[in-house]
């Protein structure tokens, strides 16, 4: 997920994708404690990836 393609979404479509991310990383923390997970990298981008949004949508916002 580039910052490119969230600065086009709109603050909506930017919440989705953060509600979207955080339940994708809670499944991912439920796999990587029961040692399910095989690709442990996931975590870390869907850590970053939410970082973005979070960004983009505090300038969005003005905060």
């Amino acid at each position: 997920m580039k910052a490119s393609e969230l600065k086009e979404k709109s603050v909506e479509e930017l919440q989705q994708t953060q509600i979207e991310l955080l339940e994708e990383q809670f499944k991912l923390r439920m796999k990587s404690a029961s040692g399910q997970i095989s690709k442990t990298h996931e975590l870390g981008t869907v850590r970053r990836n939410i970082a973005r949004v979070k960004t983009i949508l505090r300038e969005k916002q003005g905060n």
